[in-house]
């Protein structure tokens, strides 16, 4: 039965709906009271350490799961029944049918899907040319690699041209080449009008794909909306500076951290520090400044900034400021 939230009006617009969902394993939390409208046609990151309850709320999305309270919509459907046949879902936990061949586990899942099998080697077989799995079609599942194996799970996963796709985790376990190639193909499934929902605890990873996101730590969501927003409104004194010169105006009453980049300094203000004071003081000392920028903090900072660094460090995350010192 769906219960109804006057917080949260219903958005038409919205591929996933989350009211109130709350999911208890005996005494512990694993996610509570998560409130998210999904956007159609967007790539949006569920983000966050592990153990947050990003794949418990990605098992509930799927109704892999109940929740105790709350509901779930999915598709415009809130039962989850027919709509999760347009959905394509990758989870944390791997799994093929090790003992079949290759290109009959994919003829497999995709008549589960309802194609015929001509139709499922059809499109199985543009999947493995495209991901260089060719030559690999007639070998057991259980004789390729475990990064191959990702990639014919991957294929399993799309092979029905999915509305919404689901994926915990799914740069896990993949070398740089590979996450590049993962990569490219959830843009391009963006880019015809999927709906892309990932997990991961990597933001660099999910500030270069992502439109939206929704940071959770701790069962709870932290913040979520668009990533863009997001980061104007988190803005908070950092500033790029490329100079030539003494760096003694660097070490002011306002400057909280300097980080030395490839392309000079980032220097963090403290609270309610003015950057038109550090500028002023750069041309006071005579140096040449070639770029003085105020930067955009990154999803990672972001994160730290909301749920503090004992608890970013408690997740194995480092404090943003971390490996910085003072000018030379």
């Amino acid at each position: 039965m769906s219960h109804s939230f006057p917080n949260h009006p219903p958005e038409p617009d919205a591929a996933v709906r989350l009211d109130g969902v709350t999911k208890q394993f005996g005494a512990h939390v694993a996610v509570s009271d998560l409130v998210l409208a999904i956007p159609r046609g967007s790539i949006y990151g569920l983000l966050g350490p592990n153990g947050s309850g990003k794949t418990t709320t990605l098992r509930m999305i799927m109704g892999i799961l109940r929740p105790d309270r709350g509901s779930v919509t999915l598709l415009g459907d809130d039962s989850n029944g027919s709509a999760r046949q347009r959905v394509g879902y990758l989870p944390e936990e791997r799994g093929v049918y090790k003992k079949m061949k290759v290109i009959e586990h994919l003829e497999f899942l995709g008549e589960i899907r309802g194609m015929t099998r001509a139709i499922a080697r059809q499109r199985a077989m543009t999947w493995l040319e495209r991901l260089g799995l060719l030559r690999w079609i007639g070998k057991r599942v259980e004789d390729l690699s475990k990064g191959m194996q990702q990639k014919v799970q991957f294929i399993g996963t799309v092979l029905h041209d999915p509305e919404l796709l689901i994926l915990d985790e799914p740069f896990s376990g993949l070398d740089p080449i590979n996450q590049n190639v993962l990569e490219e193909i959830v843009r391009d499934f963006h880019a015809r009008g999927t709906t892309i929902v990932f997990s991961t605890h990597l933001m660099d990873q999910a500030e270069r794909l992502c439109e939206s996101v929704c940071l959770i730590s701790r069962a709870e969501k932290v913040l979520d909306g668009d990533l863009r927003e997001i980061k104007r409104r988190e803005r908070s004194g950092a500033v790029a500076v490329d100079y030539d010169g003494d760096a003694g105006w660097l070490h002011g009453s306002d400057v909280d951290a300097i980080e030395h980049t490839a392309s000079g300094v980032r220097v963090q203000l403290r609270d309610g520090g003015d950057p038109q004071a550090l500028l002023q003081a750069a041309m006071s000392a005579g140096v040449k400044i070639r770029r003085f920028e105020i930067v955009e903090p990154t999803l990672h900072e972001v994160f730290v900034r909301h749920v503090g660094d004992e608890t970013a460090a408690e997740a194995g995350l480092p404090s943003p400021h971390e490996g910085t010192g003072g000018a030379a």
